[in-house]
């Protein structure tokens, strides 16, 4: 099976709160990426609206089936690539922080809601989804979604590589001082559950925030393929499974677990 080529486009996306601005940057690197072999790209967190927005998150979320979606329906298609991006989704009442999968044919794969809202801002704001692990397969290689926050935490993670993703992606919204998490903790994350980890951030200020960048795809033995900068870039690097799978076999943390040792850690 050949390597699974990923396009990482780490960015501010558009004009913070123009949809259509996004969309239009959205188009223009599904096609650089598709040009350079790549079957998926992957954006940031809050790609198509902006992250620090506050109230007008509600009003730019849009629910399952709206424009916007089927605006990038239409470019993945166009381009034969899928796109996981970012957007906050309306159901009701209720906003979340959602990342939702488009095949290479338009379809939709899989919808995922972050599970760990992060400081007072999100937990106004959204609704914390309630399904920790969301997977979609293209190409024959099994894809895994979080969010952002929810990486920082051990078990969804390690649920994944349970569940049997072999390249999780995660958009992301992380801003500064925290740049210990893409530095240390995402390679550490993909080599002590022997999965590829694509770590999509936004960079450069917005709001009151100033977004660290340092997107990357760390592999199954815990090497960084991709490292971006501090500025917008396009990344692309390979998830090979005939080395997730060597990495896995030498070093096997999955099989050599003892669960019945940690039960009372996760019962409480």
């Amino acid at each position: 099976m050949a390597p699974l080529r990923t396009a990482l486009l780490q960015g501010p996306g558009g004009i913070p709160g123009s949809v259509g601005d996004s969309l239009a940057v959205l188009a223009d690197a599904a096609r650089q990426a598709a040009e350079q072999g790549a079957r998926l790209l992957v954006t940031d967190e809050m790609f198509l609206t902006g992250y620090a927005l506050g109230d007008r998150v509600a009003e730019l979320a849009e629910p399952a089936g709206g424009p916007a979606q089927a605006r990038v329906a239409e470019i993945a298609a166009r381009h034969r690539i899928g796109i996981v991006y970012g957007a906050p989704e309306r159901e009701g009442d209720a906003v979340f922080n959602t990342a939702r999968f488009v095949g290479p044919d338009g379809g939709l794969l899989a919808v995922y809601r972050k599970t760990h809202l992060f400081g007072d801002y999100e937990r106004n704001v959204f609704t914390a989804g309630a399904e920790p692990v969301v997977q979609a397969e293209l190409d024959g290689v099994r894809i895994g979604l979080l969010i952002c926050y929810d990486v920082e935490f051990p078990e969804p993670v390690r649920a994944h590589a349970l569940a049997g993703t072999e390249l999780l992606v995660v958009p992301t919204a992380l801003m500064r001082p925290y740049e210990v998490v893409p530095r240390t903790l995402v390679p550490a994350r993909a080599y002590e559950n022997g999965l590829f980890l694509a770590y999509v951030n936004r960079c450069g200020p917005e709001g009151s925030y100033d977004f660290t960048g340092l997107s990357c795809l760390a592999g199954p033995d815990g090497v960084v393929r991709a490292r971006a900068g501090g500025a917008g870039e396009l990344l692309l690097a390979d998830a090979d499974l005939a080395m997730l799978r060597a990495a896995r076999a030498q070093t096997p943390y999955l099989t050599d677990r003892r669960p019945e040792l940690y039960r009372s850690l996760t019962d409480g």
